[in-house]
C-alpha cells in the first residue's frame, strides 16, 4: 500500500516554481522548510497570475499580505529599498505554499500594483499596508485607511513614526465633539525600585531566606 505525502517536499516545489516563473522570478530561497519568491515592483502582477493560474502551482488563497519597513533592519545596515509587501499564498488542490516578496522602488513614494484583481480577499489586506506603512497599491478600487480615524497623520508601522505619536485626541465637554491636541505624554526613563529598608517585608538585610 502506498501513501502520498502530506505536502510537496520545499525544494522541489523550488524547482517546479524556477520553471514556472522563469525570468519573472528575481530570487528563489529556499529556508527552515518554506519557500520564498522574490520579484520586482515591475514583474509582481505577472507572477502572482502566474502562481494562481500555472498548472503546477495552482495558488487559489491568499492567506496574508503585510507591508514592511526595513530603514532598520540589521541595526541599520540594510541598503536596499526600505518597503517591501509580503504575501502568504496557499494552493489547497495541491497543498503547497509559498511567500512571496516585492520591494517598492521608491522610498518617498513606495508603490506596488493592487493583487485584487487575483484575489479579492487582498483588499483589506491593501488598506491596512497602505495605512500603517503608507505603501500605495496601484489600482486598488478603494484604497483609504482602516484601522486609525480619517484625519490621522502619518503612518504608524513606520521606524521612524515615534511610539506616543503626533497627537491625541480626547472628548471636549465644551465643544461636544471630540477633540485633537498635541500629545501630553513626556518619554521617561523606568528603572527598577531598589528597597533599602531594614526588616522590610519581614526579611533582615543581607540574610538570606531560610536563615531567619
Amino acid at each position: 500500500m502506498t501513501t502520498t505525502p502530506f505536502a510537496v517536499d520545499p525544494a522541489a516545489l523550488k524547482e517546479t516554481l524556477a520553471a514556472a516563473l522563469g525570468p519573472l522570478a528575481k530570487r528563489i530561497e529556499l529556508k527552515l522548510a518554506e519557500v520564498s519568491v522574490t520579484v520586482t515592483a515591475a514583474n509582481y502582477l505577472k507572477a502572482a497570475q502566474v502562481l494562481r493560474d500555472a498548472p503546477d502551482c495552482r495558488f487559489e488563497q491568499m492567506l496574508d499580505l503585510c507591508g514592511i519597513d526595513y530603514s532598520e533592519y540589521r541595526d541599520g545596515g540594510w541598503d536596499g529599498p526600505r518597503y517591501a509587501v509580503v504575501v502568504h499564498l496557499l494552493s489547497v488542490s495541491l497543498n503547497q505554499r509559498v511567500r512571496l516578496r516585492v520591494f517598492a522602488p521608491d522610498d518617498e513614494l513606495p508603490l506596488v500594483d493592487s493583487i485584487t484583481g487575483l484575489w479579492s480577499a487582498a483588499n483589506w489586506f491593501e488598506r491596512e499596508a497602505f495605512d500603517l506603512f503608507g505603501i500605495v497599491f496601484e489600482g486598488h478600487a478603494d484604497l483609504r485607511r482602516i484601522l486609525t480615524d480619517y484625519g490621522f497623520i502619518g503612518h504608524p508601522f513606520r521606524k521612524d513614526f515615534p511610539v506616543s505619536g503626533h497627537v491625541e485626541m480626547r472628548y471636549d465637554p465644551e465643544r461636544q465633539r471630540v477633540i485633537y491636541q498635541p500629545v501630553t505624554i513626556e518619554p521617561r526613563e523606568i528603572t527598577p525600585r531598589i528597597i533599602r529598608e531594614d526588616h522590610y517585608g519581614g526579611i533582615q538585610a543581607g540574610r538570606g531566606m531560610g536563615n531567619g
